[in-house]
C-alpha cells in the first residue's frame, strides 16, 4: 500500500473519530433499535413526513428496504405511515412524537461528544477548527469527486 501524505492520513484519522462518534451515538437508542433503524429515523426527521420512495433515495438504499425498517419502527411506535393528500396511491412515512425522542437522544449524545472534543482545545484552537472545517465543507461542494450529499444523514 502507498504512503498517504500526511494531511490526508490525518483526515482519514479524523473520518474514524467522526464515524466513532455517530455509531456511538446510536446507542443512546433504547434497547432494539438497530443502527440502520437509527439511521431511518435521524434521515426521516430531517426531511418531515415524505413518500418512502424519497426516503429510499435521501438514504441511498432501495425502496424494500425501507419498507422492511420502516415495519419494525411502526410496530415500536416510532414511525408512522400514510398516504399522499395528492396521490392516493403513494405511501408516506413520518417520525412520531417517540421516535423524535429517539432521535433527540441520538443527536444529544453525538452534540455530547463533539463538544466534548472541541473542550480538549484552548478557545483560539477551536475557532481555527471550525474555520478548517468551514473551508473542507466549501471545498468538498467544489470537488466533483467527493459526494457530499452521502447516504442520508448518520
Amino acid at each position: 500500500m502507498q504512503a498517504l501524505p500526511d494531511e490526508v492520513a490525518d483526515l482519514e484519522r479524523l473520518t474514524r473519530v467522526l464515524v466513532a462518534v455517530a455509531w456511538d451515538s446510536a446507542h443512546a437508542a433504547p434497547r432494539g433499535v438497530t443502527f440502520p433503524q437509527v439511521r431511518l429515523l435521524v434521515v426521516l426527521d430531517s426531511l418531515g413526513c415524505t413518500p418512502c420512495s424519497r426516503l429510499a433515495e435521501a438514504m441511498g438504499v432501495n425502496a424494500s428496504s425501507v419498507t422492511r425498517l420502516a415495519d419494525k419502527l411502526e410496530a415500536h411506535g416510532y414511525v408512522a405511515r400514510g398516504v399522499d393528500e395528492h396521490r392516493r396511491t403513494v405511501v408516506t412515512v413520518e417520525v412520531t412524537p417517540a421516535g423524535r425522542e429517539v432521535v433527540a437522544g441520538v443527536v444529544d449524545r453525538r452534540h455530547r461528544a463533539l463538544a466534548e472534543l472541541l473542550a480538549e482545545l484552548p478557545a483560539e484552537r477551536r475557532a481555527t477548527v471550525s474555520t478548517a472545517v468551514g473551508d473542507l465543507l466549501s471545498a468538498a461542494e467544489a470537488a466533483p469527486g467527493v459526494p457530499t450529499a452521502g447516504p442520508g444523514r448518520l
